[in-house]
């Protein structure tokens, strides 16, 4: 089988790659295919996530063994084909290139071509230059202030008035029933 994925960023209107690769092959292979796509390096952590219809972040493959202690499978790229976690046309997944920041290329399998196969992933459709591949932490603060529509209220109420917050805590706290949040519980 070989899946073709569209490769999309939200930094850059004109920026599309349409990538074929087998159904065998790792999400590490995946993750080459598209940084050779874009001339990134290598050098830089990256993760997969399956998402739901609404980009809502499901499972995660990571690079290397993040050594997780919970109770969810660990996936690992070069251990994971994508038949593995994928068999839906239309599956949406992200990207994320830049993890100081989060910046990401949003991904959708577009089709999955049975009794077919290849031997290396093939770029099919190459459009705009991709975004840079690592942002300043202050470069990344100038975009997203003026990308988005923040005021100066960061709370969410343009009625809050911080001189109302109770300055001695939480008001309805009852000392006497000790710390809910204390280890001798």
């Amino acid at each position: 089988m070989v899946y073709k994925f569209l490769v999309l960023s939200d930094e850059v209107d004109n920026f599309a790659r349409e990538i074929k690769i087998d159904a065998d092959a790792t999400f590490l292979d995946l993750q080459n295919a598209i940084l050779d796509s874009v001339n990134y390096t290598k050098d830089q952590m990256t993760s997969f996530f399956i998402c739901d219809d609404d980009w809502e972040k499901k499972t995660e493959i990571t690079l290397v063994d993040m050594d997780s202690s919970t109770e969810e499978d660990s996936w690992i790229m070069a251990d994971t084909k994508l038949s593995d976690l994928l068999e839906d046309e239309k599956q949406k997944l992200l990207f994320v290139f830049d993890y100081m920041t989060e910046r990401s290329f949003f991904m959708e399998l577009r089709s999955i071509e049975t009794g077919k196969d290849l031997d290396a992933p093939i770029v099919t459709r190459s459009e705009g230059e991709a975004p840079v591949q690592l942002e300043s932490f202050d470069d990344f603060s100038q975009n997203a202030s003026q990308n988005t529509d923040f005021n100066a209220d960061l709370y969410g109420d343009e009625e809050y008035d911080p001189d109302e917050l109770d300055e001695e805590g939480f008001s309805d706290f009852d000392a006497s029933q000790g710390d809910p949040y204390s280890d001798d519980l």
